[in-house]
């Protein structure tokens, strides 16, 4: 019994090394393919705020499109103003799902500009409530500014009838 016991203790031992290694190889496999770009253009969270950073002043940040026909495709554009003092330049915008699409202004909006980020919303195969987020990484302080999209898909009656 002793010696079984020691045996079972060894393949533990032995186990948690192997688990170990590849975890490791995991998380160094990971960072190869998604690695860290340094951007002097994007601010890091930790960085002490800069008074003279862009400023991204949307007039709105959620869009309600009520209703919307199954299998159609809307668009909402949503307007902002760079307040700050420098140059807003935005690295990327996406969505938490394929079926929106955001684009945004590539050229630098200079400082008092408007600028405008159109996201289109594909219903098709969808129904229900949808509810989705646009994140925007650009020059700001926070880096990182987050849209909303929402909307009703109708059911095109394929189903059967939907109570209500």
């Amino acid at each position: 019994m002793l010696v079984a016991a020691t045996l079972l203790t060894g393949a533990c031992n032995q186990d948690k090394s192997e688990v170990g290694e590849a975890g490791m190889n995991a998380a160094a496999t990971e960072a190869a393919a998604n690695p860290v770009v340094d951007n002097p253009n994007v601010a890091a969270e930790t960085e002490a705020p800069n008074p003279n950073a862009p400023v991204m002043t949307f007039t709105e940040t959620e869009h309600d499109f009520k209703d919307i026909p199954a299998n159609s495709v809307v668009k909402h554009t949503f307007e902002f103003t760079n307040t700050g003092k420098t140059p807003l330049l935005i690295e990327n915008a996406q969505a938490t799902c394929g079926c929106t699409v955001p684009s945004w202004p590539k050229d630098p909006v200079a400082p008092g500009k408007k600028g405008t980020i159109e996201v289109q919303f594909d219903a098709h195969g969808k129904t229900g409530i949808q509810n989705k987020q646009i994140t925007i990484r650009a020059n700001t302080q926070p880096s990182i500014t987050q849209l909303a999209i929402r909307g009703n898909i109708l059911g095109d009656g394929s189903q059967g009838p939907v109570a209500q």
